[in-house]
């Protein structure tokens, strides 16, 4: 059984490594067995947390973006190495004997951050593996019968949209990736309603 786990990350730069995750949240948005999808009734099994920097550089463009306060991270921003460990046994327990599956809207921005900080600071390292992923803006794009170039959220339709608003704080926005994606999951992509599955 596949268990997802719909992510978002804040970030002070573009990619890993020279730059910082300042925050990410990871929230339990479904499971499904090959035959059954079931969504979560309410999404309040979720995973949070704040991060002191890793690194000096940072793009002033970024934290503007996310509103995060850089110098009260690097006072107060929980350590790296016990936020992800603690966020893979989060994943671990929720997903039980299920195999988790990391998804986001689109995948490779919070794919490449959340997978390198798991290999680099985790205790076990990624309970995501190297490949369990999956991305909603492909999904998305496929049953719609569109390009990637034309999926994106600005172009979704209202049906397939989240209740709350895209605010750029990490646990926010997961949660509205997690309802996005339960949507597109049960959509068959030719009616103009969510469907849902047997």
């Amino acid at each position: 059984m596949d268990v997802y786990f719909s992510a978002d990350v804040e970030t002070d730069g573009p990619i890993p490594g020279p730059y910082s995750m300042l925050s990410f949240a990871l929230v339990y948005a479904g499971r499904y067995d090959g035959r059954r999808f079931e969504r979560p009734a309410r999404h309040d099994t979720s995973f949070y947390a704040e991060l002191a920097p890793i690194s000096d550089r940072f793009e002033p463009a970024a934290l503007a973006v996310n509103g995060l306060d850089r110098a009260r991270l690097l006072r107060e921003g929980r350590d790296a190495r016990a936020a992800m460990s603690e966020a893979a046994r989060f994943v671990r327990a929720v997903a039980g004997q299920g195999s988790p599956v990391l998804v986001a809207y689109p995948l490779s921005f919070d794919w490449s951050w959340l997978s390198w900080y798991f290999v680099q600071f985790a205790v076990g390292g990624s309970p995501f593996g190297h490949s369990r992923c999956y991305d909603i803006k492909t999904a998305y794009a496929a049953k719609a019968g569109l390009p990637i170039s034309e999926a994106g959220r600005s172009r979704m339709p209202g049906f397939l949209l989240p209740e709350r608003a895209h605010t750029h704080h990490a646990l926010d926005d997961a949660i509205g990736q997690a309802e996005i994606f339960a949507n597109v999951f049960e959509w068959d992509g030719c009616t103009h309603e969510v469907v849902g599955t047997p």
